[in-house]
């Protein structure tokens, strides 16, 4: 099995999952609603699986993200290997657009430009990309989809959101009002991590409202919930 640090990469087990999902929700029926989601970590060549693993459970919610292109990993710097910044950052964008052209069973993009994280040049010029991000974001909007707002930026040192405050601000200025906001949490104590202040950006930047999912489809909440109280 191959490993990341110590820390196996795996795998879901998916009946086990979901049988064990099916004996917590009854565990606790009236106390807690549970969801059944997943993220979906495609590449084009790759969606037929995706298809079936979609149809084989009753999801409520799926994020589509790119974790790496050709196979070749962004984290250990094998994707960026032998390409200029400009040439990697596109191909990275240019995958998302074929995985969106061929599958459309997902609720959001999960944090756009991931690429960044591991970008040892640090984010790109905007302009450079903005024509392939502004194309996506067209497409997310005709296709009913989202995008998501991911925390974790902040534990991963960047110094902007993810994705950044230009991408979330055109994507709102285009039209875009599916959002969610999540903390991509590898570990228990990052759960639910700078939620708060990721709701503040949002309506700093125009949004009245995130999302959560029920069987695929969008419920709405106030950001301005607090205010309220």
């Amino acid at each position: 099995m191959p490993y990341r640090g110590n820390k196996p990469l795996a795998n879901v087990d998916y009946p086990k999952w979901n049988q064990e999902l099916n004996a917590l929700r009854q565990k606790y029926a009236g106390q807690i609603v549970i969801r059944q989601g997943m993220e979906f970590g495609m590449q084009k060549e790759y969606f037929d699986r995706y298809e079936k693993l979609f149809a084989g459970y009753p999801f409520d919610f799926i994020i589509l993200s790119c974790h790496q292109v050709d196979n070749e990993e962004f984290w250990t710097g094998d994707f960026q290997k032998g390409r200029s910044q400009r040439e990697y950052n596109r191909r990275y964008y240019e995958e998302i657009l074929a995985c969106m052209e061929k599958y459309h069973d997902y609720s959001v993009l999960g944090h756009l430009d991931l690429i960044v994280r591991y970008d040892p040049l640090g984010p790109i010029a905007f302009e450079k990309v903005e024509d392939l991000v502004t194309e996506i974001l067209k497409k997310v909007i005709a296709d009913g989809k989202g995008i998501e707002l991911n925390t974790s930026w902040h534990r991963y040192g960047l110094h902007d959101s993810q994705p950044s405050r230009q991408i979330l601000q055109l994507y709102h200025d285009l039209g875009g009002k599916i959002i969610t906001i999540g903390s991509d949490s590898h570990q228990k104590e990052h759960l639910g991590a700078y939620i708060d202040e990721a709701k503040a950006e949002l309506l700093d930047i125009g949004f009245e409202a995130f999302c959560t999912f029920d069987h695929m489809v969008p419920a709405f909440h106030s950001l301005r919930e607090k205010e309220k109280n």
